[in-house]
């Protein structure tokens, strides 16, 4: 009799088991991932994914940031921003990136493409973020590419960066100054008024907002990366996910998609045209630096051509107004 209960029992949990909702291996699931609600939309398979990806878009079909990219991995990559002697310290945090993030993923940012290229496209992203924001040097405890997101504004501005050329459109408000602040650095009055219409956030008037709020800082920076300098050129997302297509002129200038092509259009000549020029040297070391980090490998970068831009003409040549630097100078 007890032997009969036991095989009773036995085929009870086996049935229980098989009636179980099983998790299949895969990257979603491994990850934990919301699984996208996917529409056809005029014969096109558009996706919604949770608070991350919101909006109805093709790109919410990919994995989304968090899926590949999350808390242990932000603090790898900027592992002394918290630091004592950190600028900054207590300000930045892996929830205001993914938050900024969100509004930005259903038009592609980090999401475009497979796996390896969306953390690609972050790691590039957030390579010019640590890079501008550092405050690492040579021997630095953990070495200099450790201490990005040590600052969120410039430390000693030389100027007000108030430009009057503009202002009939942006203004700038008296005893209000427009130096370096944020993710990647905003600097004078027409980008903080241009940045301020995108984000519905009055930046002309206020420009402290972007010191004081971590999630706005990144959207600023984000929106720059995602945003085009001038109708018919290409933003520095498009260049790196593969959105642009170089013309003749183009490729007589030496520019090519890649690593390189993002920081010709966020600095263009500052940086770029220059040879090995050191702020583009250490840009292109922490893109390699964060690869590594993430697991990606800095092999995926590319060759020298694709990441350089010492040999490119730039997109818009300066007209004497010095574009954004390090917030640390």
């Amino acid at each position: 009799m007890e032997g009969i209960k036991q095989s009773l029992l036995v085929a009870v949990l086996a049935a229980t088991l098989l009636l179980s909702p099983l998790v299949v291996s895969g990257d979603d699931d491994d990850t934990g991932s919301v699984k996208p609600v996917v529409k056809i939309v005029k014969g096109k398979k558009l996706c919604t994914k949770g608070w991350e990806c919101k909006k109805l878009s093709q790109y919410c079909c990919n994995q989304t940031i968090s899926d590949y990219f999350q808390a242990y991995q932000f603090e790898n990559l900027f592992s002394k921003r918290n630091s004592p002697v950190a600028h900054a310290a207590g300000f930045w945090d892996y929830h205001s990136f993914i938050t900024a993030a969100a509004e930005y993923q259903p038009h592609g940012f980090g999401t475009s493409g497979g796996k390896v290229t969306a953390m690609k496209e972050v790691a590039a992203f957030l390579g010019h973020v640590g890079s501008k924001t550092s405050c690492g040097y040579g021997v630095a405890t953990g070495g200099p590419l450790a201490w990005g997101l040590c600052y969120n504004k410039e430390m000693s501005p030389s100027q007000s960066y108030c430009d009057d050329s503009f202002k009939y459109t942006y203004p700038c408000t008296p005893g209000v100054a427009y130096y370096g602040r944020g993710a990647i650095p905003l600097y004078w009055n027409y980008n903080y008024g241009k940045a301020g219409q995108a984000l519905k956030v009055d930046l002309l008037n206020n420009p402290e907002h972007i010191e004081n709020n971590a999630t706005l800082a990144f959207q600023a920076a984000i929106w720059r990366w995602m945003t085009p300098d001038k109708k018919h050129q290409p933003s520095a997302h498009d260049v790196f996910v593969g959105n642009w297509k170089p013309t003749k002129n183009d490729t007589l200038a030496k520019r090519v998609p890649g690593f390189g092509a993002t920081m010709n259009i966020l600095y263009g000549d500052d940086v770029c045209g220059k040879g090995d020029d050191e702020h583009m040297n250490n840009m292109v070391s922490h893109y390699q630096y964060y690869l590594d980090l993430m697991g990606v490998g800095r092999e995926e970068a590319g060759p020298h051509e694709v990441l350089s831009c010492g040999e490119q003409a730039a997109f818009n040549p300066s007209s004497g107004t010095p574009a954004s630097t390090s917030t640390s100078s």
